[in-house]
């Protein structure tokens, strides 16, 4: 194909994106280059069925896409888990949140213990128990922080880096095994919505923890207008 005949086939693309929400005023980049991978793909893709025979007396609350969106990402942590837990067999670690307490560390001095589990999304009680282990194990130190008395500052040792050092390459495998068979076009794509998704979601996380479901729902609502 030309370079005439791409530009050629863009603009008409654009023009049918353009047509499809003639109501709004104005459009992003971002929206047409998602609208450009559905329409442009190589075929669409079906998920697979994981429903039984009685599927059809659930009622169906949500768009059927948006149903899938949470479904497939429950499943793809689940085979990523299962990949690293791989990967960390024979390491001092046991499970891939002790990799990721551990890399955290790695690129800060220092961190409060609160401000390293915040960063992890993950509740207090189950991060504190993460850290009391890496204690344990001499692959974190702490120490008191001198702008709070009540408070404890963590920081790697050197133990904790090189076992981390020796696992990255492992780690590297998993992280493509875990892009599959998409192309480094979709790659980038589905880098850049994981990110904005993670921004939004990591947003309400530190700032609006507290608000309903239903709450949750409207901003999400206000967001994608």
């Amino acid at each position: 194909m030309t370079r005439n005949e791409i530009i050629i086939k863009v603009l008409n693309h654009f023009f049918e994106f353009e047509n499809q929400n003639g109501t709004r005023a104005d459009f992003s980049l971002s929206e047409f280059v998602g609208y450009l991978n559905k329409n442009t793909g190589r075929g669409s893709l079906e998920m697979r069925n994981i429903s039984g025979e009685l599927r059809d007396s659930v009622p169906e609350y949500t768009n059927k896409t948006l149903s899938d969106i949470s479904i497939l990402i429950v499943l793809l942590n689940r085979y990523a888990r299962g990949y690293l837990r791989q990967a960390m067999q024979g390491s001092l670690l046991h499970n891939p949140d002790e990799f990721a307490f551990l890399i955290t560390l790695m690129t800060f001095k220092s961190l409060r213990k609160s401000e390293l589990i915040k960063r992890q999304v993950m509740e207090k009680t189950t991060g504190t128990e993460i850290i009391r282990r890496l204690i344990d194990k001499g692959m974190i130190k702490e120490r008191a922080d001198r702008n709070d008395g009540r408070g404890k500052l963590i920081s790697i040792t050197n133990h904790g880096r090189d076992e981390i050092i020796r696992i990255l390459p492992l780690m590297s495998d998993v992280s493509e095994i875990i892009a599959g068979n998409l192309n480094n076009e979709e790659v980038n794509t589905l880098s850049y919505l994981l990110k904005k998704l993670d921004h939004f979601h990591n947003n309400l996380y530190l700032n609006n923890k507290e608000m309903s479901l239903n709450d949750i729902l409207l901003k999400t609502k206000s967001h994608s207008v």
